[in-house]
């Protein structure tokens, strides 16, 4: 299994950025799909998750966030608006089997992607 995290870069605060995921090797509908975020010094932290119609963000991700996935492609996308300096960090895309309730702790996730930076700028 293979996940591959894009589309992370420079943006200003109140900006927009779309970040994707491919998977690959064995990824399918069934599996759950999962954003996480570090920053240096910090434990990795949920961001949010898919599977099919489960949908479950973090508090910090409400309103602002929104996961979607394309399982014909094996892609996920996390779009990313109105963003603040704090949202500063890399962005890791991962996949597993885990439930619902279990989604927020990084050790319920099997696959990791190799992560992607984001920098939002004051």
């Amino acid at each position: 299994v293979q996940l591959q995290a894009s589309g992370g870069g420079l943006v200003q605060t109140g900006g927009s950025l779309r970040l994707s995921c491919a998977a690959s090797g064995g990824i399918s509908g069934n599996n759950a799909m999962g954003w996480f975020r570090q920053t240096p010094g910090k434990e990795r932290e949920f961001v949010g998750a898919i599977r099919w119609g489960s949908i479950n963000y973090a508090d910090s991700a409400k309103g602002r966030f929104t996961i979607s996935r394309e399982n014909s492609k094996n892609m996920m996308y996390l779009q990313m608006n109105s963003l603040k300096p704090e949202d500063t960090a890399v962005y890791y895309c991962a996949a597993g089997t885990g439930i619902y309730s279990s989604w927020p702790s990084v050790r319920s996730w099997t696959y990791w992607g190799q992560g992607t930076q984001v920098t939002v700028s004051a």
